[in-house]
């Protein structure tokens, strides 16, 4: 009893350790909860030590330190969270893909009224549940890193649209030949058997063989181009705590994006219109139309490119000493504020404290961490235009360069400033 007491305060319903699901989430909650509270309370100018409230740089200072360090707080409270949503969330996978195979079985019951059962259905079935055993046989495998989402996750930790495309025609094949394979083998006569071998034809499943190799095609090449483009600092890539639903239909920064939504839209109703072909006649291939065949390739191709126009390298446009009201006009001078105005400072999905926090400015040869400035339900500093750091007093007087570095390690181009005595 005893130790059933301490098992329940440990992981009750006030755990926040990031040994269980619950517990990571409740901790991570109470993490942003405690971080939300603390920066308006620092933007309300509560809560300032005695000691750096007379010295406007040295509050600014230490408000961006304790903001920083809190942030730091929920973004391992996060991946707490994350780890254990990917191992929870292949039993869920699992649930949904044998709640499939029960609609399979009812509707396949409810079609044979009157029509009476065949040997399709059969094949039908045994199909539905070799292909589920052995999905969830790969989903224990992977259970760690999502179950079946395992293979679409990207490198950036998020679901990958092309990836998920690519799985459900691959699924649909599969199933199509697998179903064909079941009917030859419960075949008695020859002639039946020859029918089923005819349906594998190219002639009869060209459609759908196209539109399998250029969806696979897509999901190969749409990662060695955002590889590649990261890698040449043209394109910033920011790793998502967790993978969510919703990066199918959306770009990084959780904005709706049109090219995922158009391709995800027209390949699902076009693997419907397949299945449907599949459960009409399944002594063949899915006969796809070509015109249907043709649009899912115009879908890929609006969202390949898509995928290669977007992002860019974050520029500096230009660095201006900072003026408050009252303050004169005059040159840069070491511990005054500069104001770099430019573009593409925080990366999509970098908009959390914790990646504000790493962006880096290089003014000459020192690193100056860029402070965060708090406001009501936001930051004023930085932001995606607009950055303004102090010039240390170990920048020498003269000519010097300015450089922003973001969250995601991308350098921009450099701006000359001149700096006083």
């Amino acid at each position: 009893m005893a130790l059933d007491e301490a098992g329940q305060s440990t992981h009750g319903g006030g755990c926040t350790c990031g040994d269980c699901p619950h517990g990571a989430r409740e901790g991570h909650r109470r993490a942003v909860a405690a971080f939300l509270a603390k920066r308006d309370e620092l933007a309300a100018g509560k809560g300032l030590p005695s000691g750096v409230a007379r010295s406007a740089s040295a509050s600014r200072q230490w408000v961006s330190d304790e903001l920083t360090q809190s942030a730091r707080a929920v973004a391992e409270r996060g991946r707490e969270v994350g780890g254990a949503w990917l191992h929870q969330v292949w039993r869920r996978t699992v649930l949904l893909l044998w709640s499939g195979l029960a609609v399979l079985v009812i509707a396949e019951t409810a079609t044979a009224i009157g029509a009476g059962w065949s040997n399709a259905r059969t094949a039908g079935l045994v199909a539905g549940l070799v292909t589920a055993g052995l999905l969830t046989g790969a989903a224990y495998v992977h259970r760690a890193r999502g179950g079946l989402l395992a293979p679409l996750i990207g490198e950036d930790n998020r679901l990958s649209t092309s990836r998920a495309v690519a799985a459900g025609w691959i699924m649909l094949a599969a199933f199509s030949v697998l179903v064909l394979a079941l009917q030859l083998a419960g075949a008695s006569g020859h002639a039946r058997r020859d029918a089923l071998i005819e349906g594998l034809d190219l002639a009869r499943g060209a459609g759908v063989l196209t539109v399998l190799a250029l969806v696979c095609a897509i999901a190969v090449v749409v990662r060695h181009v955002v590889a590649v483009r990261v890698l040449a600092q043209r394109l910033q890539k920011v790793r998502a705590e967790r993978p969510r639903a919703a990066d199918l239909l959306t770009d990084d920064s959780g904005r709706g994006s049109f090219a995922d939504v158009q391709y995800v839209l027209i390949s699902s109703v076009a693997v419907l219109f397949a299945a449907v072909r599949l459960a009409r006649r399944p002594e063949q291939l899915p006969d796809l139309p070509w015109g249907l065949a043709l649009l899912v390739a115009v879908s890929a191709a609006t969202y390949f490119a898509g995928k290669y126009a977007e992002g860019g390298r974050p520029v500096v446009l230009s660095v201006v000493r900072a003026r408050e009201a009252g303050d004169l006009d005059a040159p840069i001078r070491t511990g005054d504020d500069i104001e770099i105005r430019g573009a593409g400072f925080v990366p999509p999905g970098a908009g959390t404290p914790d990646r504000l926090a790493r962006m880096v400015v290089r003014i000459g040869t020192v690193h100056v961490h860029v402070p965060l400035v708090p406001l009501s339900g936001g930051f004023a500093n930085p932001t995606d235009t607009v950055l303004t750091v102090p010039v240390p007093v170990e920048v020498e007087p003269g000519v010097v360069d300015v450089q922003v570095v973001t969250a995601a390690g991308v350098e921009t181009n450099r701006v000359a400033i001149d700096v006083t005595d």
